[in-house]
């Protein structure tokens, strides 16, 4: 198994440039949010049975999916599995208001597309294929390394 430095060096490789750095540091996350917003939109069918009382927060496809998603950044390690783990949580937060206000798979929807077309314009500048087309794991390994370096 490749390690969190492994990862982030071939990462890296295709992130020199900074205006596609600080891209990737609006885009990655927006993405994330977007995809937690998303599985959050699931109408929760099964779930439902699971929690017994009105507990939105929980109560939705994007905590299952999350906790299988902490597993492969926990197991890379610890401190990153925490912080991703905090950053998931404030996307839940920040995805439930939203539901209060408009409607999520909508909004979700929009920053999702708007996310990735800035990701492929940074790579463009870039000059380098995003590293996912290499290896899907990168997906996951993106917002563990803005993460990173943005709390350095």
């Amino acid at each position: 198994m490749k390690t969190l430095d492994h990862w982030f060096s071939e990462y890296a490789v295709s992130h020199q440039n900074e205006t596609n750095k600080a891209i990737h540091y609006i885009c990655v996350p927006a993405i994330f949010f977007s995809i937690v917003g998303l599985l959050m939109s699931i109408p929760p069918g099964i779930l439902s049975n699971i929690f017994a009382g009105d507990f939105p927060l929980l109560e939705n496809w994007a905590v299952p999916v999350l906790l299988l998603v902490l597993v492969f950044y926990f197991r890379l390690s610890i401190k990153m599995g925490l912080k991703v783990l905090v950053f998931a949580a404030l996307c839940i937060v920040g995805n439930y208001f939203i539901s209060l206000l408009a409607p999520l798979w909508l909004v979700s929807l929009i920053i999702f597309a708007v996310a990735w077309v800035g990701q492929f314009y940074g790579h463009k500048i870039e000059g380098k294929k995003p590293s996912f087309l290499k290896d899907l794991q990168f997906l996951l390994i993106g917002p563990a390394w803005v993460i990173d370096n943005l709390f350095k």
